[in-house]
């Protein structure tokens, strides 16, 4: 029987020893600053209830690096296309790759990533649990953005492998993490939903090499409906902390529907947490025991002991994939989302259930090491996922679909979300692609979305802007 960790709901209260006065720190707020348009005819179709150039598992869609801002999407001509501006500026600077996207498949996003010990900006895309294409540039185009012509010239020969190295034939969810060496790791998953296992990537500067799977797909998970024999980890993401330890929050899916109170859900379940301290070499469970040895036979299991952080059954809709930051002292967050069980505890159409009664929630560690978790008020209105920031005082941000924006202090104990930004005027289909990088490059919320549309009819890609606290 595996072992669970019920999350602590209690909230700790600051406490500030008579007569020490304390400098006030600035609860969240967003001003929006401005918008601008990458694309006015960008490709529009609706798959898996998202859209290509929207997908919240699009790690680094957009990013901010030296003083520049890089996005990358498919036009309606079906052709990849990467771009940068300056920081502030009101237009952007495009290159357009000799890929063309090869299936209406929303899970074939682009996602970038940077090699800080050569400069260089990689780029994977358009893969669903088959083939991937990956290309990168000349060494030293993100040192000198400045000073480097922007045009087709800077980019190699799009690849079907990484410099020779094929990986898996069943490659999905592309995700690139730079190391604090300045070595890029790229994080995928081989196999397909509901059997799959999660594996790394490593680029040193001159060549790529295989670290291996991590996570696995077998075992038995028994729910009160039934048993599943294999399955895959979804990741919230995988991100490093100030001290240089890797963080990942996750949900299991399985593959047997069995497990559901009904057909009409989605067999996920469970939000877990693992860490690295050797560069996704081995990975532990939050006691800190030993997990998984990446590349061997010893991987992250469901039967493993101490992963569950918040345990939830099969039969509440809940999302994989979300989102999950690091702050400052690096302590993990992490938006997990589903249907509480106020609204019943049997889902029976997951996306009318979720965009009916689903609900975000705010899981995090505290300084003391427990794990605490709070319900945003803010309806989902939405099937679909949030993402999560931190600004430099460890207020938290949770950007809806539609770009609806919420915050909480770190001075509450993450207690007082609010509405602060109800997205008027955007017309955004769903989810957005946040600019994580950004945040702390100048203290400003960046963030990507597409315009409503219907059928195949193409529709405008934009960036808008909001100032956080000073």
């Amino acid at each position: 029987m595996r072992r669970r960790t019920v999350l602590a709901t209690a909230l700790l209260s600051a406490v500030v020893a008579p007569g020490r006065a304390q400098a006030a720190t600035p609860g969240p707020s967003v001003t929006r600053t401005g918008t601008t348009t990458l694309d006015s005819q960008a490709i529009y179709f609706v798959s898996y209830d998202g859209l290509v150039n929207n997908n919240s598992f699009q790690k680094n869609g957009l990013l901010t690096y030296q003083g520049y801002q890089y996005a990358a999407w498919y036009t309606s001509t079906r052709n990849a296309v990467v771009a940068r501006r300056k920081l502030g500026a009101s237009t952007w600077s495009t290159v357009t790759l000799p890929h063309q996207l090869k299936s209406d498949d929303s899970h074939n996003v682009i996602s970038m990533g940077v090699s800080r010990i050569d400069g260089r900006l990689h780029l994977d895309m358009d893969s669903h649990s088959d083939g991937y294409f990956y290309v990168k540039s000349v060494a030293g185009l993100m040192d000198n953005p400045g000073t480097t012509a922007w045009t087709s010239s800077v980019f190699g020969a799009i690849q079907t492998s990484l410099d020779g190295l094929a990986l898996t034939s069943q490659f999905t969810y592309p995700q690139f993490i730079s190391t604090p060496e300045g070595k890029l790791q790229l994080s995928y998953r081989v196999g397909i939903s509901g059997n799959g296992r999660n594996a790394l990537a490593e680029y040193d500067g001159s060549s790529w090499k295989a670290l291996g799977e991590w996570s696995s797909s077998t075992g038995t998970y028994t729910s009160s409906h039934g048993s599943s024999t294999a399955r895959n980890m979804y990741l919230h993401g995988i991100d490093y902390d100030v001290n240089g330890r890797l963080h990942s929050f996750f949900t299991w899916r399985e593959q047997n529907g069995a497990v559901m109170c009904s057909s009409g859900g989605i067999t996920n379940h469970d939000t877990g947490y693992v860490y690295s301290t050797d560069r996704g070499r081995t990975w532990r469970n939050d006691a800190g025991a030993l997990v998984a040895t990446t590349g061997t036979s010893d991987t992250v299991a469901v039967t493993d002991a101490g992963l569950v952080v918040d345990p939830l059954n099969p039969d509440h809709s809940l999302m994989n994939q979300e989102s999950q930051f690091t702050d400052s002292a690096g302590l993990p967050h992490a938006i997990i989302s589903y249907v509480p069980g106020r609204f019943g505890q049997c889902t029976t159409d997951y996306v009318a259930d979720r965009t009916a009664n689903g609900r975000a929630f705010h899981v995090r560690k505290n300084s003391s090491g427990t794990w605490q978790k709070t319900e945003i008020p803010v309806p989902l209105n939405s099937s679909q996922r949030t993402k999560l920031v931190l600004d430099k005082y460890d207020n938290a941000y949770a950007v809806f679909p539609y770009g609806r924006i919420a915050g909480a202090s770190k001075s509450s104990g993450y207690s007082d979300w609010t509405l602060l930004y109800d997205g008027s005027g955007l017309n955004a289909f769903g989810e957005v692609v946040i600019d994580e990088m950004r945040v702390k490059a100048d203290n400003t919320l960046s963030f990507m979305y597409q315009e409503k549309s219907s059928g195949t009819t193409p529709s405008a890609l934009h960036v808008v802007d909001f100032a956080l606290p000073s």
